[in-house]
């Protein structure tokens, strides 16, 4: 099967592609025919070696596919043909994927796979955030960094569909028209506002109820200065490249909380079994709309990640194999 590949050397300039073995499930174990795989900031850092999952070289990059199974192990209850969504720890971009069967979503015939790809990690991440680490209510502010990227707008939709208020920053007018278009009702271009200030003035100067940061750095810490009293700052990933240093005397002035937001199937399976079959409902009623910025061949593989590093997307980014990828 072909394959991208991680091997002697790192980063993107590093992969490789080749033709290797199609593997075997084992049991718990399916074998699927990747028909799209998502790109995710995880994979920018796993092939850098700066992700907290370190694969042996050689490996194969890719954390979240779609696509039909083709072979299933011992004890798998789906059946060779069924149309599945899944995250996988790594090992995505290639033909054929092993995926665990504990951490597939099932995907009707009335989803496209190029949507039901995006479910697995993104959208997943988003409603753990708002339903399971804390609770979100109606009229809360919640402030969405980064809004327009993959898992951005999946906390924003997500968000809408809770009834919030959402605030969102990004990096261009374009983005933050996208990001206003998919719920947010004010969308700060962090590069030509004081994005906090205006915040502060939406608020009457009182400040969000939750911020969903999944940047990092300087934002993390700029972040706590407009949080409510007793409010909540969901840390969900470092896409800026820096740990955050966070001031424990803002926390404890306004009340507030500093909470990570992470999830496995290893801790939290029955919670992500019941979120997975949710988010397929949501997706057929049309509550959320994964938006796709580009498809990408294969052997575009590089291009793709490399407009994920510099920015130049929002939505998810796609690699696809066949039509079934494709928008339906």
């Amino acid at each position: 099967m072909f394959s991208w590949q991680v091997a002697e050397n790192l980063g993107i300039e590093g992969l490789v592609q080749v033709d290797i073995p199609t593997p075997l499930p084992k049991p718990g174990e399916l074998l699927v025919k990747v028909e799209v795989a998502a790109l995710n900031y995880s994979d920018l850092l796993m092939i850098n070696d700066t992700y907290q999952i370190k694969p042996p070289k050689p490996f194969t990059p890719g954390q979240e596919i779609a696509g039909k199974v083709v072979k299933v192990g011992e004890g798998v209850m789906f059946d060779v043909g069924q149309r599945v969504a899944s995250k996988v720890l790594f090992g995505g971009f290639a033909e054929y994927a092993i995926v665990r069967a504990d951490m597939v979503i099932a995907v009707p015939e009335t989803i496209a796979l190029s949507s039901a790809v995006t479910l697995p990690v993104s959208y997943t991440t988003a409603m753990v955030a708002f339903t399971k680490v804390l609770k979100v209510h109606n009229n809360d502010y919640v402030l969405i960094h980064s809004a327009a990227g993959g898992l951005g707008l999946a906390a924003v939709q997500i968000a809408r569909y809770l009834g919030v208020r959402v605030l969102a920053t990004a990096g261009t007018d374009d983005k933050c028209r996208v990001a206003k278009e998919n719920g947010a009702e004010m969308a700060i271009n962090y590069l030509k506002q004081n994005w906090y200030h205006a915040i502060l003035e939406a608020t009457e100067n009182k400040g969000v109820d939750v911020i969903f940061d999944s940047v990092g750095g300087k934002v993390t810490q700029e972040s706590l200065k407009c949080l409510a009293w007793q409010g909540r700052l969901l840390i969900v990933g470092f896409s800026s490249g820096d740990l955050p240093y966070i001031p424990a005397h803002r926390l404890l002035l306004k009340n507030a909380s500093a909470i990570g937001v992470y999830w496995s199937h290893d801790h939290n399976q029955e919670m992500l079994s019941s979120i997975g079959k949710n988010l397929v409902q949501l997706c057929v009623s049309g509550d959320i709309q994964p938006i796709i910025w580009n498809y990408y061949s294969f052997k575009d593989l590089p291009q793709a990640l490399s407009d994920l590093r510099d920015r130049n997307s929002f939505g998810k980014l796609l690699m696809k194999f066949s039509e079934e990828g494709a928008i339906e």
